[in-house]
């Protein structure tokens, strides 16, 4: 079996054995959407023009929540070194991290996100728009957030520091999604904000392991 889909089934082992999966990330986001209807009042009509853009912010604010230990806990008891060490490229090992952050809780928060629209007053036609912009969105929060966690490896206040570093880089995808999501409700078809959406999720795939990986050796060093 190859190392590196030996690594990913250990990551999302220990993202379920430690971590408790997408079950944190999930009930954050249900407690965000169920308190905004308390927060603004319960009016359907103006629930309905803000469901779809509170879903998705609340999905970049959730994916926040077990960035942490992405890499810290390897660091702790040392197996960052093996890694580093063994026959995989050390980017290809935090490519593989990253991707396992999203398939442990981006993809359990991406099928969420259309429910949490629908049941905030969203239409049902947004629900396909939402759910690939969940999908993409949340692929590109996983790389980038994986490099907020590299960089804050072996910090005293990682938590604090990776939200500093991470929020200002989740700026672009929540606004392409959100314009995807606000053209879509349109009628325009939200085609030119998923493609942006798209190509900054391509950029954060390409680029953010490299960046990782050099965070990584230097925390090491």
């Amino acid at each position: 079996m190859s190392p590196l889909l030996v690594l990913l089934r250990r990551e999302l082992a220990l993202a379920w054995g430690r971590g408790g999966g997408p079950l944190p990330a999930l009930a954050f986001y249900a407690g965000v959407t169920t308190l905004l209807p308390l927060a603004i009042g319960p009016e359907p009509d103006r629930l309905a023009v803000i469901a779809p853009g509170i879903a998705w912010l609340a999905l970049a604010l959730a994916s926040l929540l077990s960035l942490e230990r992405l890499f810290e806990r390897d660091y702790e008891d040392g197996a960052m070194d093996l890694l580093a060490l063994g026959g995989p490229a050390l980017e290809a090992v935090c490519a593989v991290k990253a991707l396992s952050q999203w398939l442990a809780t981006g993809l359990p928060l991406a099928l969420a996100a259309p429910v949490a629209a629908l049941m905030l007053g969203a239409p049902l036609s947004l629900a396909p728009v939402i759910l690939v912009c969940a999908l993409v969105g949340g692929l590109a929060f996983a790389f980038v957030g994986g490099l907020g966690a590299a960089l804050a490896l072996g910090s005293r206040r990682g938590g604090l520091l990776i939200a500093v570093i991470v929020l200002p880089l989740f700026a672009p995808p929540v606004i392409f999604g959100g314009g995807a999501l606000s053209q879509a409700a349109s009628g325009l078809g939200g085609t030119s904000g998923l493609a942006l959406l798209c190509a900054w999720a391509a950029a954060a795939v390409a680029l953010s392991p490299v960046a990782m990986a050099a965070a990584c050796r230097n925390a090491l060093d």
